[in-house]
């Protein structure tokens, strides 16, 4: 049965940035299943249009269709019970839910602009005038002037990993002693930037920092190839990457990036 994964892409269809879509392809990963990857650019919402709404990931399992990367993940624990588990007990779903929350609310909003005007260098110019006219009519402001400062708010967002930061100085994932679905949410917001940004996020001496790399290094290496920008691993190395010239490349809805 193929498996269908539709994902935010820039300019180059092999720049995939959505955190959530990237949630859904460490989860696919965590589960062996390789999906067919179709990508999509904000103006082209007609490739989805029969999900029946805008946004990105969606899944195609068969005849089944599923948006949400949340949802995604809870169909893939029930429909391949087999193998590792995404959530495992009870007790650890509800824990994962309020990583996903805390990713979509806390983190986000910290992070995004940091990576605002790298993110909109990465899209074409149809996509460019798009994103611009859609995000400043939210915003109520340009795009430069919300993404202004960008050093001076730097810290806010290492701040506000306080509780990753802590819970990995005890143990090697956000789940424990194996990555589950935790780790991938959090690790998605890392992967927006790492495909879009050049900005080091992150101190070498951070638990953060080395629980990043053991991420990018999972399911052969399947971040740390990504397109985008390399990142300096924990051992001080540049993680391998895809290093492109930058061009001066979102809006969160619960868990999934609107394309509308």
């Amino acid at each position: 049965m193929t498996v269908k994964l539709y994902e935010l892409c820039g300019a180059d269809p092999k720049r995939v940035f959505s955190p959530y879509a990237w949630r859904t392809r460490m989860a696919l990963a965590h589960k062996g299943i390789t999906p067919e990857r179709i990508p999509v650019r904000f103006i082209e919402k007609d490739k989805i249009a029969f999900s029946n709404q805008k946004r990105v990931p969606v899944l195609v399992d068969g005849d089944k269709v599923v948006t949400d990367s949340w949802a995604i993940a809870s169909h893939l624990a029930e429909a391949y019970p087999k193998g590792p588990a995404l959530f495992g007990s009870p007790v650890a779903l509800g824990t994962a839910r309020f990583v996903n929350d805390w990713a979509n609310t806390t983190v986000n909003a910290a992070l995004f602009p940091l990576i605002l005007m790298d993110v909109f260098n990465c899209l074409d110019a149809a996509n460019q005038a798009y994103f611009r006219e859609s995000r400043e009519k939210r915003f109520g402001m340009t795009l430069e002037q919300f993404a202004a400062d960008r050093d001076k708010k730097l810290p806010a967002f290492r701040a506000a990993l306080a509780p990753a930061r802590t819970t990995l100085g005890a143990q090697p994932f956000l789940a424990g002693d194996q990555p589950a679905y935790a780790d991938y949410i959090l690790f998605g917001n890392f992967m927006w930037a790492k495909c879009t940004s050049p900005l080091q996020l992150l101190e070498k001496d951070d638990p953060v920092y080395a629980w990043r790399d053991r991420l990018l290094s999972r399911f052969d290496r399947m971040g740390a190839k990504a397109k985008g920008f390399p990142v300096l691993s924990s051992a001080g190395g540049a993680v391998p990457g895809t290093l492109t010239p930058r061009k001066h490349c979102l809006l969160m809805v619960n868990g999934t990036l609107v394309i509308g």
